[in-house]
């Protein structure tokens, strides 16, 4: 028995999205919304087909109002799970996500909340749980970074901005969400390139990346007591609200122009690793991590 679909029709990778520079792009101030974006970056709201891969599971999305937290909203509801968007301050787009998560028939809830807080992290599992009835995906994605030229210019405020953010957060979450999550649940982290070829101006994120890294390895030897696995997911350059809000313009007009495919990835070409990662199809992998880079760097 076949079944009639249409054809896939095949694209050029280096010409299927937008390409530096990046000229009409302006600085915007941290941690800046979609709105301010030229171009608007793709989230996969018009080209995204679910499958039924995450039919009737919960998930929390760190970071979901914009960005790659925000098309893996998208591609989660649109396989069947119900989503709770996390976001720091970023109203509109937070209430953009839920719209969108609920076209696709899923139950969605925006909570807001600073992650450098420990009791804001332990909450947000709670009132997951709470919401929804349960948690069977944690995913890790919100994250802090600024450029600086010198090592002098980082200061302990900045670098430890983004470690509450990018580690502490990730590591209070996970050991809260580990009494709540089933056998055969997930933790995916975001992580980064830059946890393996850093970038001198980026020190202090670079840096927490690659913490991250560890204790993403780590954590599945713990989880898997329990039967949960923990992957990561390593971008390269991502074409996100966090890029001309924390790099000088100079910098962010040339982005992504240094990967084989000479522009930044769009946040829909790396939310669909985070769907398989999450389903049942992904059962033998756990302490992987798996790097959508443009070609920059083996992972």
């Amino acid at each position: 028995m076949s079944t009639t679909t249409e054809a896939v029709q095949l694209i050029d990778p280096r010409q299927a999205y937008a390409r530096p520079p990046f000229s009409k792009q302006q600085p915007i101030e941290m941690p800046g919304t979609t709105g301010e974006m030229n171009p608007t970056p793709d989230h996969g709201e018009e080209t995204y087909r679910g499958s039924g891969k995450l039919k009737g599971l919960s998930a929390l999305i760190t970071g979901a109002d914009s960005g790659i937290g925000r098309a893996i909203a998208i591609c989660y509801a649109r396989e069947g799970a119900d989503v709770v968007i996390n976001y720091l301050s970023e109203s509109e787009d937070a209430r953009e996500t839920c719209a969108l998560v609920e076209q696709a028939g899923s139950k969605a809830i925006t909570i807001e909340g600073d992650l450098r807080e420990e009791s804001v992290c332990e909450s947000l599992i709670k009132k997951t749980v709470d919401g929804l009835g349960k948690i069977d995906i944690l995913v890790n994605n919100a994250a802090y970074q600024e450029t600086r030229e010198t090592i002098d210019d980082m200061s302990t405020e900045l670098f430890d901005r983004i470690f509450k953010t990018n580690v502490y957060a990730t590591f209070w979450l996970c050991r809260a969400a580990l009494d709540h999550l089933p056998p055969g649940g997930s933790i995916i982290n975001t992580v980064s390139i830059q946890g393996y070829n850093p970038s001198p101006q980026l020190l202090p994120y670079a840096t927490s990346k690659s913490a991250l890294l560890g204790m993403t390895k780590a954590l599945a030897k713990l989880a898997m007591e329990k039967g949960i696995r923990v992957n990561a997911v390593a971008p390269g350059p991502v074409w996100t609200p966090l890029i001309p809000g924390s790099m000088p313009k100079a910098a962010f007009e040339k982005f992504g122009e240094g990967t084989l495919f000479e522009r930044p990835a769009q946040p829909i070409e790396l939310a669909p690793l985070y769907v398989w990662l999450a389903s049942p199809e992904a059962s033998y992998v756990t302490a992987e991590v798996f790097g959508a880079t443009g070609g920059k760097s083996p992972v």
